[in-house]
């Protein structure tokens, strides 16, 4: 509700404009709308809010083991979403997004339609949470990224689960972190994670960090990634790459002013020249709707199946 009347408001203030510096400035304005539905994409449901972190049901037989722990800090937690009788069942390790700052392994938008698709089809699904801005940078986020898995790996058989096939996956934030630890095998190396079969990224604008601090960003940049240029190519995934990795796949909106698919592309292209099997899908939906409608009946769903079944998994 408050980011809806953000918005309305932006819109009132943009129709007060006078002609001759309505371009602009309404160009400012939408910006700001799509700065602030990005940053709130992770956030906690607020008073009037529907839909947003409900519980719904799971398919028949499934079960949820809810906050294990892979760390000692209360945000280094995970849920994990059991479908029956699994045995030796592949596993989608799932990072979720909020502008680095904010967002919850249990909203909705994040594990909902996933669960109720994955699940039948006997693949377990794990969502993580981890420590967020202020209390820890990106590049401490993705190490304990890689730490979660380390730890969901080693505890797949006690599920049910084979610790040799996973897939992660991420989101907006959560895309860019499972990207850093496909391309800098350094953090994989400290963390202790086993090699997984492959990396889906979920519309993350945050391949070249240190390109997008260059010009015109949003202000969450600026939050999660500070002033210091040396920082930006610690956490830019793109600079990170200079080896071969695990297949990827980059989903990005089309819609999107920011253009996430030109970023996309860049890095997917490197990962080619490097020999690693990569490849972009540009979709014409918004940056929620990546996450949210992943798992509902469409073209889309069926592309990330498709790259999945590639890497063995049962669809």
């Amino acid at each position: 509700m408050k980011l809806m009347s953000v918005c309305f408001s932006l819109f009132i203030l943009s129709s007060l404009i006078p002609p001759a510096s309505a371009g602009p400035l309404r160009d400012r304005i939408k910006e700001r709308i799509a700065e602030r539905q990005q940053a709130n994409e992770g956030n906690e449901v607020e008073e009037g809010d529907v839909g947003i972190r409900q519980k719904f049901d799971l398919p028949a037989g499934a079960v949820l083991k809810s906050n294990i722990s892979y760390g000692s800090d209360q945000d280094q937690r995970m849920d994990v979403y059991i479908p029956a009788n699994a045995q030796n069942a592949p596993v989608i390790f799932m990072v979720h997004g909020g502008g680095w700052k904010r967002g919850d392994k249990a909203m909705n938008r994040v594990v909902e339609n996933k669960a109720n698709h994955w699940l039948p089809k006997g693949i377990i699904v794990v969502s993580t949470n981890y420590r967020m801005v202020p209390k820890a940078d990106p590049l401490v986020q993705a190490n304990d990224i890689a730490l979660a898995l380390a730890k969901a790996q080693s505890l797949a058989p006690s599920w049910g689960g084979d610790s040799k096939r996973f897939v992660i996956m991420g989101h907006s934030a959560g895309a860019h972190l499972v990207a850093l630890i496909t391309a800098k095998p350094s953090i994989v190396k400290q963390q202790g994670p086993q090699p997984w079969l492959a990396t889906v990224m979920l519309d993350s604008g945050g391949y070249d960090i240190e390109k997008t601090m260059a010009g015109h960003h949003m202000g969450l940049y600026d939050n999660a990634f500070g002033k210091d240029p040396k920082f930006w190519q610690s956490v830019s995934p793109i600079y990170q790459l200079t080896q071969k990795t695990v297949p990827m796949l980059a989903v990005c909106s089309t819609e999107r002013k920011d253009k996430p698919c030109v970023q996309a592309q860049a890095f997917v292209d490197k990962a080619v020249l490097l020999g690693s099997q990569a490849s972009t899908f540009p979709v014409a939906m918004s940056h929620g709707e990546i996450n949210e409608q992943l798992g509902l009946e469409s073209a889309y769903t069926d592309k990330v199946d498709a790259f999945m079944r590639s890497q063995g998994f049962p669809l």
